[in-house]
């Protein structure tokens, strides 16, 4: 099984290992699952979550594969990767969820890159609250990767002081080698 690249993919370590691109309106937060007007989450060990407020927060982090430990040469053999993450909104205000990867070369140049719509969940559809996933996986992208950037987050839709935004965890990367 391949090991998730991404450090602190749940909060149990708060925002440490996390670039804060955007920290708007309140901030980023970790809570407790399931939270107010939350869902619990599918798998137990996942305790606690990553979530936005009334503007938008977004929050990134870039792996360098050479140091955690892939060659040159595994990686020029354009190795499978997978990421993966969840979100959901509040049972009683609605949210933006979005996400984008990059396989980057040695400069940081992109050579393949997953990016989503813009997601919008309404606590009043059928499950505009539950927890959903993401994923994707990576392939025919050429030699030379060397760096992932996962960056992903959202907002409240109504501009609500405090943390109504959308609600992430469980996020990984993995390279299949």
């Amino acid at each position: 099984m391949a090991r998730n690249l991404l450090k602190n993919p749940n909060g149990e370590e708060q925002l440490e290992f996390w670039e804060l691109k955007e920290d708007g309106g309140s901030h980023w937060i970790v809570e407790d699952m399931p939270g107010d007007c939350g869902h619990d989450f599918c798998n137990d060990g996942v305790t606690k979550y990553f979530a936005t407020s009334f503007e938008l927060c977004l929050k990134r982090q870039v792996i360098d594969l050479l140091a955690e430990g892939y060659t040159a040469e595994q990686l020029d053999a354009e190795p499978a990767v997978t990421v993966e993450d969840w979100y959901c909104g509040r049972t009683d205000c609605g949210c933006t969820y979005q996400m984008a990867v990059y396989l980057l070369d040695e400069n940081q140049e992109v050579l393949q890159e997953f990016k989503p719509e813009l997601v919008t969940l309404d606590p009043d559809s059928e499950d505009g609250c539950s927890w959903k996933q993401v994923s994707h996986i990576f392939s025919n992208y050429g030699p030379g990767m060397r760096f992932i950037s996962f960056e992903h987050g959202g907002q409240d839709t109504k501009y609500w002081e405090g943390w109504f935004g959308v609600r992430v965890t469980g996020s990984s990367v993995t390279v299949d080698v």
